[in-house]
Order: structure tokens, then C-alpha cells, then sequence
């Protein structure tokens, strides 16, 4: 039985998720504010967090953040704001994909599933990636170059991954959408730019010659050169 944990500030939407949850086979760990998300997440085996944004002391992002410094598990914000800088804070902060409430019971078994089933995937599938200099590392969600190392989110590793095994490919923001989801229903597609961009910046810091390979091909997509 794969375990969820929620993280809610509200009592009656920790109930709900459960209620919507539980029935389809996951046991459900709920956290009543961030600190005690963090402590479940370090001592529990978890499968997939499903965080709450506006949480007081100690909001979802600050949570997002820390549980990035712990484990590379999938993380789905929920906020009731549909704001676009919301999303890329949430994205900046590692988050793997994002839901707007109000939300129905299938929007949200679509994306938990499809983010468990992407996760089962890669774990079946564990070996790396190699393309010259870059190794992907699929058990840590990595990305490296000669001997520095970039923690990735499992959304950035799925587009660089599709990206970087296939080479001079252009892909179009659409199929790279559907290869980082896994569905398309509710996932803007300016998301991928966000992405994009995150993964730049991430891997520029670090000092990768990320402007020589992760290229943007005007008015279709992107490719690795």
C-alpha cells in the first residue's frame, strides 16, 4: 500500500483528501502544519506528499524547500490562488506539479497517479543516462557534469531526460508536457517554460555551459544540441 502524506493547516481538507484517497488504496498520514510534515517525511517511508501552500508559521513553499533538502520525493502543492507566479514559486522551490482548489476527486487521482506511476517507472528502469561530459543518475535524480552535481525535480529530470536522449531532437512544448505529466487535461502548457527557465538557472549556478546544449528553437520548443 503506497502512503501519502497531507499537509493541510484545515482539518476539513485533510479529511477530504483522505475521503477522496483511501478508497482507491493509499494510506493517507496527515501533518496539521509544516514542522510536523518534515518529521513524518524523515521518519516515514512516504510515496508522495501532497502540500498545502497558505499554511501559517511556516508556509508550503518554506516546507517544499526543506523537503528538497531531504528527500527527492514527489511534492503536489495545492493553493486556492491560480496566479502564475505562485506556480514558478512553487516550481523554484522543487515542487513536481501543482493543483488549484477547488478540485474534484479525479483531477486528483489523474496526477497522483501520474506522478506515482512516472516515479515507478524510474525506479524499475534505474540505470543512467550518459551524453559526453553529462551523466543523468535516475536513482538520485541528478544531473552531472565532470564532478559537479545538480539536484533535480522529477519534472525537470523528465524533460532534460527526454531531451538529452535524443539529441538534436526539437520537441514541441506539448510533448514534453505529455513526457514530464503523463496527461495534459490540467497542466498549462506555459508550465513547461517555467521549467525550462528553472532548469536553466539551476544549472548555470552550478556552472554547467548550460547555454551551449539546452537551446530554445524559436516558435516550436526546445532541444539538447
Amino acid at each position: 500500500m503506497r502512503t501519502i502524506l497531507l499537509v493541510d493547516d484545515e482539518l476539513r481538507m485533510l479529511d477530504l483528501l483522505e475521503l477522496f484517497l483511501k478508497p482507491h488504496g493509499f494510506k493517507c498520514i496527515k501533518a496539521e502544519n509544516g514542522k510536523k510534515g518534515l518529521e513524518i517525511v524523515e521518519q516515514e517511508k512516504v510515496s508522495l506528499v501532497l502540500l498545502d501552500v497558505m499554511m501559517p508559521d511556516m508556509d508550503g513553499w518554506e516546507v517544499c524547500k526543506k523537503i528538497r533538502e531531504l528527500s527527492a520525493v514527489p511534492v503536489i502543492m495545492l493553493t486556492a490562488r491560480s496566479d502564475k507566479a505562485d506556480l514558478v514559486k512553487g516550481l523554484d522551490f522543487g515542487a513536481d506539479d501543482y493543483i488549484t482548489k477547488p478540485f474534484d476527486e479525479s483531477e486528483l487521482l489523474a496526477r497522483v497517479n501520474a506522478l506515482l506511476r512516472r516515479t515507478a517507472n524510474d525506479e524499475a528502469n534505474n540505470g543512467n543516462v550518459l551524453h559526453g561530459d553529462f551523466i543523468l543518475n535516475r536513482d538520485s535524480y541528478s544531473l552531472h557534469f565532470k564532478d559537479v552535481e545538480v539536484q533535480l525535480t522529477l519534472k525537470e529530470f523528465y524533460i532534460i531526460e527526454a531531451l538529452i536522449t535524443h539529441p538534436k531532437r526539437t520537441f514541441k512544448r506539448e510533448q514534453l508536457l505529455r513526457t514530464a505529466w503523463d496527461y495534459n487535461t490540467f497542466t498549462d502548457i506555459r508550465t513547461v517554460d517555467s521549467h525550462i527557465r528553472n532548469l536553466r538557472e539551476k544549472l548555470k549556478t552550478a556552472g554547467f555551459p548550460i547555454q551551449d546544449f539546452l537551446l530554445t528553437v524559436w516558435g516550436i520548443g526546445y532541444k539538447w544540441n
